[in-house]
């Protein structure tokens, strides 16, 4: 059976992540106002909690299956909110990490 609710709560954690980063990085290299860094503490707090959210019984566990969602969801990221296409490396490199992923998250224990 496929746990779907880890699905969503990767999901969040990794938008809140990745957002979070992100208010870091247009400050740092954007020159944005130092006020992103108020949303952007917060944002990565949210993806702390929502990842504590997994249903894992062993944290370790849990983050190394969060990690292939991050990079597929960066990728997403960098599409949506960036406007530049993953190219086929891209995307080849996120489906085999999220077939590894996949692996440790639905692996029969």
């Amino acid at each position: 059976m496929i746990p779907w609710p880890s699905l969503g709560i990767y999901a969040l954690a990794a938008v809140a992540e990745i957002a979070g980063c992100f208010a870091v990085w247009a400050w740092m290299r954007l020159n944005a106002s130092p006020l992103w860094l108020i949303p952007g503490m917060a944002s990565l707090a949210a993806f702390a909690w929502a990842l504590s959210l997994a249903p894992s019984d062993f944290a370790g566990r849990a983050y190394a299956a969060y990690g292939g969602v991050y990079i597929a969801a960066s990728l997403g990221w960098l599409w949506i909110v960036e406007g530049v296409r993953p190219d086929r490396w891209d995307l080849g490199g996120a489906a085999i990490i999220l077939v590894g992923a996949a692996m440790i998250l639905f692996g029969p224990r």
